[in-house]
Parts: C-alpha cells; sequence; structure tokens
C-alpha cells in the first residue's frame, strides 16, 4: 500500500469501530484466554503503552515499526514487540507513555509523530501489565537510534501484515509456558506472537474495514 493512500485513508481509521477482544483472540495465546475482565481487575496489572508507528519507506510503501527486545534475565527477553513500556510518574497520560518510549528506545521524536487513535488494551499475564497501544505515524521514515533495550529495529510491509498466510502457528516454549502450539504472525522471517500478535489482529482487522 503506498503511504499515500494510508494518508487519505486516516479519517475511515479514526471512526471505524474496533475488533476488540473478538479480534485480538485470534491471535491470543491459551493462557490468556483464561482471564476475564472480573480476573484481570483483581491482578490490578500495572499500566503501560506501546506505539505502532507507520512511515513511507524509500519506494513509498506503508511500513511499520517492530524491535527484537535485547536479550536480559526476564519475561520478555529476546521478544518482538512495538516500542513501549510502563507508564511514568512524569507521563500525563498513556498517550505520553506511548510517545516518550518511542522516543527512549528508538529516538523518534514525539512532535514528529501524528497520534491517530487509542486501541483496545491488552492485558500480559506474565508481567501483569495492561498494555494500550496507540496508532501513530511519521511522513518520513525516521532515522532510528535504538538504546540498550533494543536489540534491532524491523521494518515491515504493511501489505504482509494484510496478507493471511502471515498468520501461523509455532510449538513455542517460554520461561512461563510449556510447549504450545500458539498462533502468531510470520513477518520477515520473524515470529510474533502473544500480546503484540493480539494488537496487530486488531489493527489488521481495522485496516481491512478501513481500506
Amino acid at each position: 500500500m503506498k503511504f499515500d493512500t494510508f494518508k487519505s485513508n486516516l479519517n475511515s481509521l479514526k471512526t471505524e469501530k474496533l475488533g476488540g477482544l473478538e479480534a485480538q483472540f485470534k491471535l491470543a495465546p491459551g493462557l490468556r484466554k483464561r482471564y476475564d475482565a472480573n480476573k484481570i481487575r483483581l491482578s490490578n496489572p500495572k499500566k503501560a503503552a506501546v506505539l505502532a508507528l507507520f512511515y513511507p519507506n524509500k519506494n513509498n510503501q506503508t511500513t511499520f515499526l517492530l524491535i527484537e527486545r535485547a536479550t536480559y534475565k526476564g519475561t520478555h527477553s529476546a521478544q518482538i514487540s512495538f516500542p513501549g513500556g510502563k507508564i511514568d510518574k512524569t507521563d500525563v497520560n498513556l498517550q505520553s507513555t506511548a510517545l516518550r518510549e518511542a522516543y527512549e528506545e528508538v529516538g523518534v521524536i514525539a512532535s514528529e509523530i501524528e497520534i491517530v487513535r487509542e486501541l483496545t488494551s491488552v492485558f500480559i499475564p506474565p508481567s501483569n501489565f495492561l498494555a494500550t497501544p496507540f496508532i501513530g505515524f511519521v511522513n518520513q521514515k525516521p532515522i532510528f537510534k535504538k538504546n540498550y533495550e533494543v536489540e534491532q529495529t524491523i521494518e515491515v510491509l504493511l501489505k504482509d501484515l494484510l496478507n493471511d498466510n502471515s498468520i501461523t502457528t509455532k510449538l513455542l516454549t517460554t520461561s512461563y509456558m510449556g510447549k504450545v502450539n500458539t498462533p502468531c504472525f510470520k513477518l520477515n522471517n520473524y515470529i510474533v506472537w502473544g500480546a503484540t500478535a493480539m494488537m496487530l489482529s486488531e489493527i489488521k482487522q481495522l485496516f481491512n474495514s478501513s481500506f
């Protein structure tokens, strides 16, 4: 999809009804489906926010940014995700959190980003976070400057996300989950699963409904 087409459809993207949990659960691990709204509330999750950043590549094709997190002793070590993190006391709201984290992790200046809309929050049981995604865009490809939390940046074509062949299942083993067949996206040969896949599932449905 050309970036001009993306921008010309932004009004539709802003007003289209979100798919919510129904869209997210198409790519949700079995562990996540065990948590209803009441169980999430009782978990008193920590608040976080992430940014799904869209921009034109050198061929003016609409792309978005994923990152591979650095390897560390923690729940989300080396996973593929959006830039983001937990809310800070200096953040005025979750949108500010998403913008601040994008700057800290990949060097994109907040004033250059136009936020399109907020999406449905995703509960992440292993780390007890409730993460709110925001769609945003910049008019030119940023010069990414990753910090110590980021192993690498990954540029994904929007058309690849919208291709149903990008959805698959994979037998995954993590520190908190044994061998389980898990729905996921395969994008640029990276396996994207868990909370990020749930967010992408809602984004995919939103774009398919809006464009």
